[in-house]
């Protein structure tokens, strides 16, 4: 169902920052939802991408925090994360991440009805069994 925002996960904000070719149904859900409902990204995200470059996972052309901030000068809105998610990200029906990140990605999607897209396999099976929309990239 389209009509809904949608959150970015970590991969598919970076995947996007990098102009990469995305699954053709992906690309075509964030132009309509650039133009329209809207792009997000979590603050988790910032927190999970200067995990990966101090730990030289990823490399980026730019320190962590001024990509976070362009992606956000560039038209991604900032995903609220208040305290009742991240309470909720402890609770969530039928999950079985070891992500923290991804927990929460699952909760805030699930707090405010975005659709979340990302490739991650745990967040994929938890759209497939209904617990939220997902769209793969």
């Amino acid at each position: 169902m389209s009509g809904r925002p949608i959150l970015l996960d970590t991969c598919a904000a970076l995947w996007l920052a990098n102009d990469e070719r995305l699954a053709a149904e992906a690309e075509a859900a964030l132009e309509a939802a650039a133009e329209a409902e809207g792009l997000l990204i979590s603050p988790i995200t910032a927190w999970e991408i200067g995990v990966l470059v101090s730990r030289g996972r990823i490399t980026l052309s730019r320190p962590p925090h001024v990509w976070f901030d362009e992606m956000i000068e560039s038209g991604v809105q900032l995903a609220p994360m208040p305290p009742a998610v991240l309470l909720e990200s402890s609770f969530l029906p039928g999950a079985r991440f070891g992500d923290p990140a991804d927990r929460i990605l699952a909760a805030t999607a699930r707090a405010y009805s975005y659709r979340l897209m990302t490739r991650d396999k745990a967040l994929l099976d938890y759209g497939e069994a209904g617990h939220l929309e997902v769209i793969g990239c």
